[in-house]
């Protein structure tokens, strides 16, 4: 099997170009090509890993087969899952009613506490088959270091220095709230609608898909990256009702926490700001959120 098959066809949604709908014995398949991938060569043995870690208590697909990356032979990886149904929640949100945003939200909600339930002993990076937790990569253990290692990338070497600095202080106070959660949990780290599969017509969350960047980390991590650009109530606020309602440690710092978490995937897109267009509207947020000094400054734009 291989991207050129004529039998795969490309799955729209993400940036990659890796991820195709396939048939296996007369069958829709999801099949995903490691060509590329920040976990190594076993990145498909990984991914696999965390799905069937998660598989019975989040709706992901079931795996179907795997196979190694080969660094001799220059073979991608490859991971082949189970089609899952829905619509993407990026294409049906937009138009969705209010009523049905509020189940959906709901429904989010509780998704989003169950993951962060999931208890880790430390946190960092999956480094194998077993999901030995390894470091986090450099500058990932504070935002301030996060904040100052991009600074002169990318995107950032159009910023004013007044901007920098203004990023700098926000991150700093971010940094404080993040310094009060105590624990460490199962985090997704792309929870956000492109990667999610909703039920039209019942609201209810039919996939959780794409965990290539899945690992141990803050509670409060996949809660930001859902809520980033979305700020309509009727969305917002249900999904944050039921999160705090069935998170017992939750607090009324969580919302604020989970922007401050945000920060660090916010500060990697503004980089790239010119890859693609959430990139670009990472980056204009986080401009905005630099000169307001507010965590909660709206998208420019609006919600999606």
């Amino acid at each position: 099997m291989s991207a050129t098959d004529p039998t795969m066809v490309p799955l729209g949604g993400g940036y990659s170009g890796e991820t195709f709908l396939a048939e296996m014995a007369g069958e829709r398949t999801v099949v995903r090509i490691y060509a590329e991938n920040r976990r190594g060569s076993n990145a498909a043995e990984v991914d696999a890993a965390v799905l069937r870690l998660v598989h019975g208590l989040l709706p992901v697909p079931d795996v179907l087969e795997v196979r190694r990356g080969d660094g001799a032979s220059g073979a991608p990886g490859l991971l082949v899952t189970s089609f899952l149904p829905g619509t993407p929640l990026d294409r049906l949100l937009p138009s969705a009613p209010d009523g049905l945003r509020r189940s959906i939200g709901e429904r989010l909600g509780g998704l989003l506490a169950r993951l962060a339930q999931m208890p880790m002993p430390r946190p960092g990076v999956f480094d194998d088959v077993d999901l030995h937790i390894g470091p986090l990569p450099p500058g990932l253990s504070g935002l301030p270091e996060w904040v100052e290692l991009h600074r002169d990338r990318g995107a950032f070497a159009d910023w004013s220095q007044q901007d920098l600095a203004a990023l700098g202080r926000v991150a700093a106070d971010a940094q404080v709230l993040l310094d009060r959660l105590d624990r460490t949990c199962l985090v997704h780290s792309d929870f956000n609608p492109k990667n999610l599969l909703v039920d039209p017509d019942t609201g209810e969350v039919t996939g959780l898909v794409d965990w290539e960047f899945a690992h141990a980390g803050m509670p409060v991590t996949d809660l930001g990256n859902l809520l980033r650009f979305e700020r309509d109530p009727d969305f917002a606020d249900a999904v944050l009702g039921v999160y705090t309602d069935q998170v017992p440690d939750a607090t009324a710092e969580t919302l604020d926490q989970a922007r401050s978490a945000d920060l660090f995937a916010l500060v990697d897109l503004a980089a790239r700001r010119d890859h693609n267009p959430v990139a670009r509207r990472a980056h204009d947020l986080l401009l905005a959120i630099a000169r307001t000094g507010d965590l909660h400054t709206p998208p420019p734009g609006g919600s999606q």
